[in-house]
């Protein structure tokens, strides 16, 4: 049996721009019922408006980690519209999402921004998220392992091996309603490349068009200990259903 103190398996979701305060409490309040299965870690990630009511009810010590989306490699100054790890931090977050392929196609995330925000999470404490993948034309390219491999190793530079770090793996052609749900022969390659260049101690979660009927298969590629879910979670009873399935690929 595996530490409890060590999870073996995670599960999270990002609510991206939506839910308002009095949806994010209500859904809050029943994982805040929920009885988790041993060594599952599940997180969720509200907008930044909503971090401080989600961990009023999902406190930081809890079972259940609160994320936030993005915040600046400063810790404060002149950065009109952003918010910092600090601030984050004091409002309830544990967790960082970090480099999300959305933040690098609109908003000008590099990965050196990546990287940055990576020290800066860990300077105060919070655990990353690092988001990486290739998009379909890298794949056809034959480039997705070359690709991907850079960014976890850009992600990473300065930091020490024994540093937990979470990667997600999120290929950005399998990526939102638009996406082409990847089947899990699709995702061995890039993962194994990914559990190589960040080490053996750093969990590898996938995300992608993850639903009911695909999570049991992609759980279950080697070296893919978590995943991490969009729309299939955005309701209370599709995250609950989503940790069963991963709960039970990892006992």
């Amino acid at each position: 049996m595996s530490d409890p103190a060590v999870p073996s398996a995670w599960i999270g979701t990002s609510w991206k721009m939506t839910k308002t305060l009095a949806q994010a409490r209500e859904y809050a309040q029943a994982l805040a019922r929920v009885s988790w299965a041993e060594g599952l870690q599940p997180f969720v990630i509200p907008p930044a408006t909503a971090i401080s009511a989600v961990a009023d009810i999902l406190p930081p010590g809890g079972p259940v980690l609160v994320g936030a989306q993005d915040a600046h490699w400063e810790d404060a100054g002149a950065w009109t519209g952003e918010v910092s790890v600090p601030q984050v931090k004091d409002a309830g977050a544990r967790l960082l999402e970090i480099g999300h392929s959305e933040r690098r196609a609109h908003f000008g995330e590099t990965d050196e921004r990546v990287n940055l925000k990576v020290h800066a999470a860990l300077r105060h404490g919070v655990l990353p998220l690092v988001c990486v993948g290739e998009d379909a034309e890298q794949r056809a390219a034959g480039s997705a392992v070359e690709l991907v491999s850079s960014q976890v190793r850009a992600a990473l530079d300065g930091v020490a091996s024994s540093t937990q770090v979470l990667l997600a793996y999120e290929p950005v052609w399998a990526i939102g309603a638009g996406g082409t749900p990847a089947a899990p022969e699709d995702i061995v390659d890039v993962v194994a490349a990914i559990a190589e260049v960040g080490g053996p101690a750093r969990p590898v979660l996938y995300g992608g068009s993850v639903s009911l009927d695909n999570a049991a298969g992609l759980i279950s590629v080697p070296g893919v200990t978590g995943l991490f879910v969009g729309r299939s979670a955005w309701e209370v009873e599709g995250f609950t259903a989503l940790a069963e399935i991963v709960a039970q690929r990892s006992t």
